[in-house]
């Protein structure tokens, strides 16, 4: 195994280490750290993909990382949320990060139940949509980490 080899493989390590983390701390990037190993592992010559498969991989990166934001949102507004329970979902999920690691998961419910007291809604129907935020951030974080273990497996087994 070559220098270059050698080096690819420690620095996809590395990434599929942080992309793990990343699936739960919003602020670095799991998903596409996670691919980045498998692309790495692939240029290094240790294994290779089929250009199909890294494709096809790349475009649910994509779609995770786009419903990684959108499904907190669609939680509160199914369960009766409105426009600032969004809002405080976001800002809840971005202050909880600093508050790791139980804010990462309070944060967005917290949020989205201020944002709805915020609007004038009832303590009641600004917990369901807290509860709504909830469940959707959860479901996100499900995804990612079903990407995030699957390239770990991907990985582990291409190099054994």
């Amino acid at each position: 195994m070559s220098a270059l080899s050698v080096f690819l493989m420690v620095i996809a390590i590395l990434c599929l280490i942080i992309g793990f983390l990343g699936c739960i701390v919003p602020a670095l990037p799991g998903v596409p750290l996670s691919f980045v190993a498998l692309l790495l592992l692939h240029f290094s010559g240790v294994a290779t993909f089929s250009w199909q498969f890294l494709l096809i991989l790349g475009l649910i990166v994509v779609l995770i990382q786009v419903l990684d934001f959108l499904i907190p949102m669609w939680g509160t507004k199914y369960f009766g949320g409105g426009r600032l329970g969004s809002i405080g979902c976001i800002v809840g999920t971005f202050i909880g990060m600093f508050f790791l690691p139980f804010g990462i998961f309070i944060g967005p419910f917290v949020g989205a139940v201020i944002g709805e007291i915020l609007d004038g809604k009832n303590t009641n129907d600004a917990l369901r949509t807290g509860l709504g935020s909830f469940i959707g951030f959860v479901t996100g974080l499900f995804l990612k980490l079903i990407i995030s273990v699957g390239a770990i497996i991907i990985f582990v087994y291409k190099c054994l």
